[in-house]
This record gives structure tokens, sequence and C-alpha cells, in this order.
């Protein structure tokens, strides 16, 4: 972020009320700390950060090739393996992060697993592996790291939603639970940091030109039940890949751009697809409240 400051000085003359402006940037670099960072939009943020010439602390379960890269070329990238369901290891990584650049002042959880399968079909132990990445490794990285934002008086938490946490889908129930849940926790975290100068935004992306849909990404359920078409719907998935409309590097850009906003917002739709759904099922939402209206207010006494 650059910071433009004003010097006024007499001109040559000394007449009074005469001003000569000299105008100084004064670059005030932000520190970053990145969950999912190796990949997809994770990657493409961590690039744009660095490229403004911010810091990062880059968090995934693995360092990949390309974000070591990344590490060699800039001095302001800290590349480190963590699992965000664990929270020791949430805990230490925030703490390294912060010995060596001394504070964190943008938080983007962007880490998250997408799970497909019906709600029958889903069995307990997968429900829960894709709660913990989605929302329990979200909240050990807040309850972390807002003692610092707090302590602090600033800072800005961005999560990473889906406009499948506004819209349930058939077949991907556990990934809307969770992402739903993101949005409800989002909103909660604002009213509760806003005191302090922190500022919350949950961003719910469409669908974008990652890996997110391959088929070395996508998760399916083990237990399979013909009625369910889950096999129909994985194919539709698959061939979407690589045609997704949204862009990631201009994703990447619009982060980048409310990280600087005084006043960012708190919801943050991205893509013509996830801006026009969400909208499309707030009207339907409006429609059916007011045609149960009746029943609705039959309950007080």
């Amino acid at each position: 972020m650059n910071t433009i400051i004003r010097d006024q000085n007499t001109n040559a003359k000394g007449k009074e009320g005469n001003f000569a402006v000299h105008i100084t940037i004064k670059n005030m670099s932000k520190v970053w700390f990145i969950t999912g960072a190796s990949k997809g939009m994770g990657l493409e943020v961590t690039k744009a950060v660095l490229a403004n010439g911010d810091k990062v602390i880059a968090t995934s379960r693995n360092i990949t090739e390309q974000l070591a890269k990344l590490g060699k070329e800039y001095k302001n990238l800290l590349p480190l393996k963590v699992d965000i369901t664990n929270e020791t290891a949430v805990k230490t990584a925030i703490e390294t992060g912060i010995k060596i650049f001394g504070q964190i002042d943008v938080v983007l959880n962007n880490a998250g697993y997408y799970l497909v399968g019906s709600l029958e079909e889903i069995s307990d132990e997968e429900f829960r592996q894709t709660m913990d990445v989605n929302v329990f490794g979200m909240c050990n990285v807040i309850r972390n790291s807002v003692p610092y934002l707090r302590q602090q008086q600033s800072g800005h938490m961005i999560n990473i939603a889906s406009n499948m946490g506004y819209i349930g889908y058939a077949n991907t129930g556990s990934y809307n639970a969770s992402k739903f849940a993101v949005i409800g926790l989002s909103e909660a975290l604002a009213q509760e940091v806003q005191p302090f100068g922190v500022h919350v935004t949950v961003v719910a992306p469409g669908m974008f030109r990652t890996s997110f849909m391959s088929d070395t990404t996508l998760a399916v359920v083990k237990n399979i039940i013909p009625d369910y078409h889950v096999a129909e719907h994985v194919k539709i998935l698959h061939s979407i890949d690589g045609n997704q409309p949204g862009d990631p590097a201009q994703l990447a850009k619009v982060l980048l751009e409310i990280s600087q906003l005084p006043e960012p917002p708190l919801h943050l739709p991205l893509g013509t697809d996830s801006y026009e759904s969400i909208l499309e099922h707030r009207k339907k939402e409006a429609i059916e409240l007011e045609q149960w209206k009746h029943l609705s207010l039959a309950t007080d006494f």
C-alpha cells in the first residue's frame, strides 16, 4: 500500500500563502498469511501480493515446485508446510511468521476441500473431513491470528466461501454445509472484531479456472448409490474443468485491491456466475417468504 505525504513549503520569494507541494510516496508493505497457497487461487494471490511488494507467509499441506520456486525468487516469501486441521501446527506457523516479518496484516483463509456425494452416501468420516478442512481448519487460523490483529488494532480477515455457501446443490451437501458455515462465522466475526479496527470479508467465488474440478483433485464418496447419479455429476464437473469462466489472476487483483480499502465489503461474490446465481436465489427466497408469510406470522402469542 502506498501512502502519499504532502509537504508544504514557502516558495523562493517567501510570499505568504504561496506554497510548493512536494509529494513523497511511502511504501507501506503488508504481511499476508495465506492458506492453500501452493496452487490454484492461493498461488495466484501469493504471486500478486509478492509482485506488489508485500510479504507472504504461504502455507500449504505440501510445498509444491511452483511455491518453492517463488521462495527462491522472492526474499519476502516464507513458505511453510502446515496442516490447518492441526491447531498446534497453525499456531506455530503464525508465531514463526510474526517472528520473521514482525506482524500479520491480512489473513487469507483459502484452503478448501470439495467432496461430491449425496448425504445418504457420505460417511461420517467423509463429512467430518470436509468440515475439518473448510470450517475447523479455518477456525484454527482465525483463533490464533486474531489476538495479534486485535493487539495491533488493525488487520483484514478474508475468508473464502463460495456461491455454494448461499445456495444448496444436490450431491454437494457437505461442501454446502461447510461454506454456509463460513459465511455465518464470518458475519459473526466481523461484529466481534470491528471495535478493534479489524475488517472481515467473506468471498464467494463462482467457477474459476483452477484444478479444483480435475480428476486428480476432485474427491468422490466411496459408498456410491446409483439412484443419486453421482457418476454423471462427476462427469459434468470434469467436462467443465479447464473451461471455467473465472480468471484466478483477476480474482487475485480484486483481493489485493480490497486489502487496501479503508472500508472493505463484508460480502463479496466473485464471478458473473456467482453474482447472478446468488441474486436469483435471493429473489426466489423473497417470493417464498411472502407466499408463506401467513404461517410465519401465525405463531406469536
